[in-house]
């Protein structure tokens, strides 16, 4: 039997996550880029006068990928240190460079620096997906910009809106979203070169207490990783602070994927909006005819999942003692690498159902026309009294017609006779309110208000993104 089927896997590894996702998270880009700091950490110290030969330099350029995880596991079963581990691996591959690898750094030095250098990359694919699902959403509300339908309150009935603005409010929610992230990529700082306490007390000394070398050394190293903002003060490690605000910002987005997968859901239940159904689906074991929102339910299942483990990186941040505390370690091997798999997976799926939506026009109008006499009462109200009604009177009259209407539909399941209780009363005489019960009088500008949406926000968010706009959906179950 295959050895994958005998031990656990994360199904947000083997089930929900795209392979990009996957591989910025796994143990190869890790460890590459381990690697690749070193390089960049002792190219800029040769740079700076320190005795480092080009020779060492090459080897271990030659070896940043060529990582012998098996040695590494020896290494780390020996000396209960990942780090040392991959520093004897490395010093294996590129054996003239032994004697120079981290030299004068910490171990954080590449375990925060590799970290934030991969969730900036993380941070990229989700802005190309976030990108994507408002470009779909604002496509799907431009097709259904006047269509109307019932709005609810309280997921009761309340006015009519249109098919296309209840997607602007989706989109709208993304559109945050894609900001926060903006923001939290750009403001992102590199933890740097800091030493073990982040005084820069080793590197000092190995400048024979040049200061000027110390900080130009810290800024061609962050300038090599391809980052413009350093951390100014650190203890051992970047604040925790960072990482408990990018995991905020990850789970504003389950949030978004959840109200949305929300909606759809209620919406298949009303029998007006579905997700993607596809011919040889099976929707139940059992009942053959069901068609259950499965896609919507999975994202806000894992949605919740995001939700909550987002909240990890804040607890560690609260508990960093002094200049540090190992217990943050185990935590964030797990809370920050699930927490973007999340996101990846639930923005995977919300672009499935966004760029697949089946609408069913005809039980949208149904559930207006239901609905719309009661909504239309306070229309004819306004008619009456330009007809010469007193407003009082007519008021109380729609009001003893609106519950005794309600009544045979509630208690006795008959179809809404209001229209029928409301023509047959003389004060209503002079009111033309078959005239009044036109669906696109009650959207208001809910139409232009979508045009006004997608060309004011939108489109701005298009030519930024304009070449990451196509991205395919990956959905593999």
């Amino acid at each position: 039997m295959d050895d994958k089927y005998q031990k656990y896997t994360s199904p947000l590894e083997g089930r929900y996550t795209g392979k990009a996702m996957r591989e910025l998270f796994g143990a190869q880009r890790k460890f590459s880029t381990w690697r690749r700091l070193w390089l960049e950490l002792a190219r800029a110290q040769k740079t700076l006068g320190l005795a480092i030969t080009d020779e060492q330099l090459s080897q271990m350029q030659a070896n940043l990928d060529n990582i012998d995880f098996a040695a590494a596991e020896r290494y780390e079963g020996k000396f209960r240190h990942d780090v040392m581990a991959h520093i004897h691996a490395f010093a294996d591959a590129a054996p003239a460079a032994r004697g120079i690898i981290h030299l004068g750094a910490t171990s954080q030095f590449v375990n925060d620096n590799a970290d934030l250098f991969i969730m900036r990359q993380a941070m990229d694919l989700l802005l190309a997906q976030l990108a994507n699902v408002i470009d779909s959403l604002a496509k799907f509300a431009l097709t259904y910009r006047d269509m109307p339908c019932l709005a609810f309150t309280h997921f009761q009935p309340a006015q009519l809106t249109t098919v296309g603005k209840r997607a602007c409010l989706w989109c709208a929610d993304f559109v945050y979203d894609l900001r926060d992230l903006e923001y939290r990529r750009a403001n992102l700082e590199f933890r740097g070169v800091k030493g073990t306490t982040g005084t820069q007390a080793s590197f000092l000394e190995l400048f024979d207490g040049d200061h000027d070398k110390v900080i130009r050394l810290e800024k061609m190293v962050t300038a090599a990783m391809g980052f413009d903002r350093i951390a100014p003060v650190t203890g051992q490690t970047h604040s925790r602070k960072t990482d408990a605000a990018v995991a905020q910002t990850l789970a504003g987005i389950g949030a978004s994927v959840h109200k949305f997968c929300n909606d759809i859901r209620l919406l298949a239940h009303r029998k007006e909006i579905e997700e993607p159904f596809e011919s040889d689906q099976v929707g139940s074991s059992a009942m053959a005819y069901k068609r259950n929102p499965m896609r919507c339910e999975r994202a806000t299942g894992l949605a919740r999942f995001l939700m909550d483990v987002s909240a990890s990186p804040l607890h560690t941040a609260a508990e960093q003692w002094l200049e540090r505390t190992l217990d943050d370690s185990a935590n964030r091997r797990l809370a920050i690498p699930e927490a973007f798999l999340a996101a990846d997976a639930i923005l995977g799926i919300t672009l499935n159902v966004a760029r697949g939506m089946v609408v069913y026009p005809k039980m949208i109008a149904a559930g207006v026309s239901n609905e719309l006499p009661f909504l239309a009462t306070e229309n004819i109200l306004m008619a009456g009294v330009k007809a010469g009604g007193d407003r009082q009177d007519l008021h109380e009259r729609l009001r003893q017609h609106s519950q005794a209407a309600g009544q045979q539909i509630k208690q006795h399941g008959r179809p809404n006779d209001l229209l029928d209780r409301l023509k047959a009363d003389h004060a209503f005489s002079a009111v033309d309110i078959d005239a009044v019960l036109d669906p696109r009088k009650f959207v208001g500008r809910a139409p232009q208000q979508v045009d006004e949406f997608i060309s004011s926000v939108v489109e701005p968010i298009r030519k930024a993104y304009a070449d990451k706009l196509g991205l395919k959906s990956e959905l593999s179950v």
